[in-house]
């Protein structure tokens, strides 16, 4: 053991001899007190210089977010204050304000400057806004400003055109008024006088689905004058209207009590436009009537049926011609349509049905409605005979689907197609098909859970 003790003793010694040169070596390089700092002190300095850098760091970062997000606001209300100026240039041009413009048109070009400004500010990166949070506040209450104004603006604008569309609308109510009334004074004189102007521009050359829809509706209107004429007797007769209407169609619910007059009108309609689709019109003797051979002669017949009918008195032809294919029209009519108790409890007693059952005509009031409607139908009838193509008509069925190519509803308001949509309760005017155009059918609807779909 003693060697090794010696030997390990050697070391340490010649350790220290080292260590004393490597001292003394140093000291005279660097001349001076020397203090030697514990690793542990020299890692917390630098852990605090750090911090501080990063600090300083964080705070120039959030510096620069403050300016930019107060550049966006300002750059958001100088936008919203170009819009509003715009709004205000617009509004200035109608009606036309020639200071208002110019004002306007000025506020535009500021705003359009300003965002120049803006956007080389951006390139340039001079986004500095002192205070930010200042900018920030009066950019938000310069675009809380502009946005109101923009608002008011469009409410005057809206308010300006509310009076411009209710000054139309009253302007064409009076119109309306006006045509109406004018109507009625023109169509008193043409029941006075039997014709009506707007049929002569009916041509044999041209004849069109046009002049088809033009003629059924001049039908129509005096179908349901008739049709009015006829309920009114039959509340003079005091008849029970609510038994009459279910009588002719039967577990009808009506949306309102005044409907009941679409079943009078579909009786008329059904009585008065039968036989339509035959030449002879179902006419006893009517087909032997009707002349010419060859479908030319024969469309050439009819036309000269419409245009001499659609120009006279029916009561006054039918005395002067009571033999002739309307007259026996007329009278077959007269006979289907009306029956013996009705006239009875009209008038009492049976004298208009004898006299139009031997061909003389009666001038009544109820007779003259009558012959009116029966001359305007029969003027319908000639016309679809003067086609170069089939007219027919056709009756939709109770209970069948609503179909808007083939039918409208005569109610004012439309029933929802809810579960399972509305069907027809009857047909109250046919419809038509004018070659390969089709004239609706009017139909009275009710929805598919109604107790008229028994």
């Amino acid at each position: 053991m003693e060697p090794a003790r010696r030997r390990s003793r050697i070391a340490k010694t010649f350790s220290r001899v080292i260590s004393l040169k490597s001292s003394s070596k140093n000291r005279s390089n660097h001349p001076g007190f020397c203090l030697f700092l514990p690793q542990e002190k020299l890692r917390c300095c630098e852990s605090h210089q750090l911090e501080k850098e990063d600090a300083e760091e964080a705070m120039e970062e959030c510096k620069t977010r403050a300016a930019m997000e107060a550049f966006v606001a300002k750059l958001f209300a100088t936008i919203s204050t170009a819009k509003a100026a715009y709004a205000e240039l617009q509004l200035a041009q109608f009606p036309y304000n020639g200071d208002a413009i110019q004002c306007a048109d000025q506020a535009v070009v500021d705003q359009l400057k300003a965002l120049s400004e803006l956007k080389y500010s951006y390139i340039k990166k001079q986004i500095d806004s002192s205070p930010p949070h200042v900018t920030l506040m009066l950019a938000e209450i310069q675009e809380q400003q502009s946005l109101m104004k923009t608002y008011e603006i469009t409410m005057k604008k809206m308010r300006a055109e509310i009076e411009s569309k209710e000054a139309r609308i009253a302007s064409l109510q009076q119109s309306l008024r006006e045509s109406v009334e004018s109507n009625k004074s023109l169509e008193k004189k043409m029941n006075a006088s039997g014709s009506f102007s707007v049929l002569d521009g009916v041509r044999f050359s041209d004849v069109s689905p046009r002049d088809f829809i033009l003629v059924l509706h001049y039908a129509l209107r005096s179908v349901r004058g008739f049709v009015k004429l006829l309920i009114r007797e039959m509340e003079s007769a005091n008849w029970d209207i609510d038994a009459a209407a279910d009588a002719i169609q039967h577990d009808v619910v009506f949306k309102k009590r005044d409907h009941k007059a679409f079943v009078f009108e579909s009786f008329v309609c059904r009585e008065i436009f039968s036989g339509f689709n035959d030449a002879g019109f179902a006419v006893q003797g009517g087909e032997s009537s009707v002349r010419g051979e060859t479908p030319r002669q024969r469309r050439d017949f009819f036309f000269d049926q419409f245009r001499v009918l659609r120009s006279v008195s029916a009561i006054n032809f039918v005395k002067q011609s009571p033999n002739s294919f309307f007259g026996k029209f007329l009278k077959s009519k007269y006979l289907q349509l009306v029956h013996p108790k009705m006239e009875f409890s009209f008038s009492g007693n049976l004298n208009q049905r004898k006299m139009v059952n031997s061909g003389e005509f009666p001038e009544t009031e109820f007779f003259k409605a009558f012959a009116e409607m029966g001359r305007r139908i029969w003027l319908l009838h000639s016309l679809s005979f003067s086609f170069d193509r089939r007219v027919s008509l056709f009756q939709v069925s109770r209970n069948s689907k609503f179909s808007e190519v083939y039918m409208e509803s005569v109610m004012d308001e439309a029933l929802t197609a809810a579960d399972g949509g509305v069907r027809v309760a009857f047909t109250v005017v046919p419809g038509f098909k004018v070659g390969q155009t089709v004239v609706q059918s009017q139909v009275y609807l009710f929805p598919t859970d109604s107790p008229a779909e028994s």
